[in-house]
């Protein structure tokens, strides 16, 4: 499935609480959360610290929704076990997700080379999110992974795509209008 809209819709925290439904109810085996490892218009160059600490900033958001639906000791288990897995979208090569609600958050960040690798990696029993905002995007390319996806596959038996607008925003009414705001200029 393919959520697109704009910031505040919940499109993170309600495809990570269908992943923990699906994980507690035993239709699963692991969640495995990903993004773009893509800086907001900033260039921030080195990180210092382990792979983790590089990449965690990129990744808090999914963290954070993960740390909502469960107790920091009920995350920190999953996460150990490997039951819930957090990880940046340039590690996903090669690999073969069974059995698994995989979230790929921030997708509008994706070039069409790495949406397709996304894609492939889906497994049996698996299922996919792919949340992003089409008109929030901090990569250069004109025709990105996520729109060319929705595109590509909006009429391919077993994806569907959702477009959530600015009435759908859940977070504070003051960024409907913001976004409508922007929207108008």
């Amino acid at each position: 499935m393919f959520v697109d809209g704009p910031a505040g819709t919940g499109k993170t925290f309600l495809a990570a609480a269908l992943a923990v439904k699906f994980l507690r109810e035993g239709c699963i085996e692991r969640v495995v959360l990903s993004r773009p490892a893509v800086e907001a218009g900033e260039k921030l160059g080195f990180l210092p610290g382990s792979l983790e600490e590089k990449v965690d900033p990129y990744l808090r958001p999914l963290f954070d929704a993960i740390e909502t639906l469960f107790t920091f000791e009920e995350s920190a288990r999953l996460i150990s076990n490997r039951q819930i897995e957090v990880i940046p979208l340039a590690f996903m090569r090669g690999r073969t997700l069974k059995k698994s609600f995989v979230v790929l958050d921030e997708a509008q960040n994706t070039t069409v080379p790495q949406m397709k690798m996304f894609l492939t990696r889906f497994g049996d029993k698996s299922h996919m999110v792919i949340a992003g905002d089409s008109s929030q995007r901090d990569i250069e390319h004109r025709d990105n992974g996520f729109t060319d996806a929705m595109r590509r596959l909006s009429a391919v038996p077993g994806v569907a795509v959702t477009r959530l607008t600015a009435s759908d925003i859940v977070r504070a009414d003051i960024i409907g209008r913001i976004i409508e705001a922007y929207e108008k200029a």
